[in-house]
């Protein structure tokens, strides 16, 4: 950057000099008030400014939502990797720890990052199979109802109700309207 500090001499003739400075300004001296975290300096819009405390997610849903071709070998390699090289709209899980955020990183420009929340609480062993996983990063886990006497009962006499439409009987009548629909 250029800055252009003109000085008026008072030397006998009265001319203009005008001395040029090249090279960068001194940031520390705009930028005074910065707070260092790690190898970040963050400067805060009021000097008591504090940020709300934020829990990291643990898990990231990682969705595919650019093409592979045309892209340099090392992204294809870090999207196979990841196993978003099939379909476009595929999605993975992906653990949140460093070495997986600098992959994710590389590629940012051809995925879509979700944190996963669990809103009713993360899933035990028995609740894998009552799991599912929202496009907006929710795990929803449904616990599993043991069976019900009540339930078990009202099954059975479901079952062993003369008046039930059974599979065999729907067909029967829907082949008679067919063959006499009048």
């Amino acid at each position: 950057m250029m800055s252009l500090k003109t000085v008026i001499s008072t030397s006998g003739n009265g001319c203009l000099q005008a001395i040029r400075h090249y090279g960068k300004h001194n940031k520390k001296f705009l930028y005074k008030d910065g707070q260092r975290c790690g190898n970040i300096i963050y400067y805060p819009r009021t000097p008591d400014h504090q940020d709300p405390p934020v829990e990291p997610a643990k898990l990231f849903r990682v969705q595919r939502i650019k093409p592979v071709k045309g892209n340099p070998y090392w992204e294809k390699r870090l999207l196979k990797e990841l196993g978003l090289d099939g379909k476009q709209g595929d999605f993975t899980v992906v653990k949140n720890i460093p070495e997986n955020n600098a992959r994710l990183w590389k590629i940012k420009h051809l995925i879509q990052v979700t944190p996963i929340t669990f809103p009713h609480g993360e899933p035990t062993e028995n609740d894998i199979k009552h799991t599912w996983l929202k496009e907006n990063g929710e795990c929803i886990v449904t616990k599993e109802i043991g069976p019900v006497e009540d339930r078990i009962k009202s099954l059975e006499s479901f079952e062993k109700d003369p008046k039930r439409l059974d599979t065999d009987l729907l067909k029967r009548d829907s082949r008679m309207k067919w063959q006499n629909p009048w």
